[in-house]
């Protein structure tokens, strides 16, 4: 069976747009053409495809159309690139990462090799425990996870950890912690996370402390820089990158409120088996150079590359 592109395009736009109103302004056409397009689509593959809901999303069986589509659209630009003996014709990467990674080994690790293979990014900024869903909903190619199983038809590589430490400046010590962590201060202490996502500091209070989310104020600040600024300047305390920490350690400008219990969070790099050339190579080499950063994979974790069949 082959997919008309003028149904598949208007699919596609209504889930990246959420209605199918906003997609027919996107496409230049009338919601009932839009409409008309989806469920001939629809009718065409024998399942629904999208979720009427606010915002539109996909079924199960569209979520799987959209990784077909994405990769499939990967796949030809790669051939025709070739075809046209391009070989220096730029290789679109979509790809879901969190904050810290953005903003800390991401760029120094990478981007000698995104530079040589003249890789051009669309990256989406995520929590790191829910870019794994943008892969699945087909709207990334590739993410950096803390999931460590593959989905179907796709793979997990490791590659190592992110070492976290509960930090804040030392007037907010003095002021909240002077008799150190202790489960009555943390109560009144305000915490300060990326976003209503983000669970490292949620999780470490709630593991050393027992104080479950919302028993205490919290700030949300996205963005790795903002978000260690915010804490840098007194405004609350919370889990930074151990990367960020070490000059701002040395120089008095935060302290470390819990020295012995650092977070170590392992990261994944997800992405399909089935890929252009130039991405299975871009894949290989980030696994490669994430680990010069990053600390080395712990031993319990699964190993360093599993796959989904």
């Amino acid at each position: 069976m082959n997919l008309d592109p003028r149904q598949t395009e208007a699919f596609r736009a209504v889930i990246r747009t959420g209605s199918f109103e906003q997609a027919a302004l996107q496409l230049h056409l009338t919601p009932p053409a839009i409409s008309q397009r989806v469920r001939a689509l629809e009718s065409a593959l024998g399942n629904a495809l999208v979720v009427r809901s606010r915002p539109c999303r996909p079924t199960e069986t569209g979520q799987r159309l959209l990784q077909y589509l994405k990769r499939a659209k990967l796949l030809e630009a790669d051939l025709l690139a070739e075809l046209a003996e391009r070989s220096d014709a730029p290789l679109v990467v979509v790809a879901a990462l969190n904050a810290d990674s953005l903003g800390t080994w991401f760029f120094p690790a990478l981007a000698e090799v995104l530079i040589r293979e003249r890789v051009l990014l669309d990256l989406t900024v995520e929590d790191q425990d829910h870019t794994y869903n943008l892969l699945e909903t087909g709207l990334a190619i590739g993410c950096i996870s803390t999931e460590p199983k593959p989905m179907r038809g796709c793979t997990a590589s490791a590659l190592g950890s992110m070492r976290y430490r509960l930090v804040a400046s030392s007037a907010f010590r003095q002021q909240h912690f002077g008799n150190g962590l202790n489960r009555t201060a943390a109560r009144r202490a305000p915490v300060v996370a990326y976003t209503r996502k983000d669970s490292l500091t949620s999780s470490f209070l709630l593991r050393q402390l027992g104080l479950p989310e919302g028993a205490y104020p919290c700030h949300y600040v996205p963005g790795a820089e903002p978000h260690f600024n915010a804490i840098r300047y007194g405004l609350g305390y919370g889990m930074v990158p151990e990367l960020l920490l070490e000059d701002a350690l040395a120089q008095g400008e935060v302290v470390d409120l819990a020295a012995d219990a650092p977070l170590d969070i392992a990261l994944y790099w997800h992405t399909w088996k089935v890929q252009s050339p130039r991405m299975e190579n871009l894949s290989r080499q980030i696994i490669e150079a994430a680990p010069r950063i990053l600390g080395r994979p712990t031993a319990d974790r699964p190993s360093p590359e599993n796959q989904a069949d």
